[in-house]
């Protein structure tokens, strides 16, 4: 397939999805507090990210292909996942559900999706505030992880071009310690076709790897932070 016709797709795709996310934001802004707080996000997110990545898939063939579901567990705990596109933080939130995000604070003054997006109450920090932010993903996680959501973390904390993984911060592991709860490791490839250094996409199928939970009782956070980085880089390795 030619460049320009990639580039053709995925302009079409960037306008059907900002007309979509503009609707969807109105809809949730006038509605969601109609909703029970457990069923905002299936009811809303979820649903505005299900159709998202299924118009990327149709309009510019991003298709995935997810292994290692029997792995998730009955009780919802701290997913880590490397970071490499936007599209894996839409895609996640198709798979754990309710769900809260650790987001940079300035992603809630994004129009119409951040103004939707905070009234799901994510963890919004100031990655210039580094223990303020640890202390805010431990003590707003531990509260959700009560209430049966799931926490998702990208402990890289940036997008990563394919190819690459960043140093992963301990926030992750210390949340799921302080909460005694097990990290869901997550790897996928979605750089290969959303990449980070493009805005243009790619057609191709991005592999999703969910991998074993990982107990965190008889690790210190740093070792579970290891832990589950090694195993990320491994099974990004056999994606190659």
């Amino acid at each position: 397939m030619s460049s320009a016709l990639h580039l053709i797709r995925t302009i079409i795709f960037y306008f059907t999805l900002t007309a979509w996310t503009v609707v969807w934001a109105c809809i949730i802004i006038i509605f969601i507090g109609l909703f029970p707080f457990h069923k905002r996000h299936r009811t809303f997110i979820k649903t505005w990210a299900v159709i998202t990545v299924n118009l990327c898939k149709v309009i510019c063939g991003v298709r995935w292909n997810v292994s290692g579901q029997e792995n998730i567990p009955d009780k919802p705990c701290v997913v880590m996942s490397n970071h490499q596109s936007t599209w894996e933080t839409f895609f996640i939130q198709t798979m754990f559900s309710p769900q809260v995000q650790v987001v940079k604070q300035e992603l809630l003054r994004v129009p119409f999706f951040g103004w939707a997006l905070a009234t799901t109450k994510p963890i919004a920090i100031n990655r210039t505030d580094i223990r303020q932010s640890l202390r805010q993903i431990r003590e707003q996680g531990i509260e959700s992880l009560k209430r049966r959501v799931w926490v998702l973390i990208f402990p890289e904390g940036t997008r990563k071009p394919h190819g690459q993984l960043g140093k992963f911060s301990r926030g992750g592991a210390g949340l799921a310690k302080a909460a005694e709860s097990k990290i869901l490791p997550v790897a996928h490839n979605a750089g290969v076709y959303w990449p980070n250094t493009s805005w243009i996409k790619r057609p191709g199928t991005i592999q999703v790897v969910i991998g074993p939970s990982i107990d965190t009782t008889e690790l210190s956070a740093a070792e579970a932070t290891n832990k589950a980085k090694e195993w990320i880089a491994k099974s990004l390795s056999e994606m190659n």
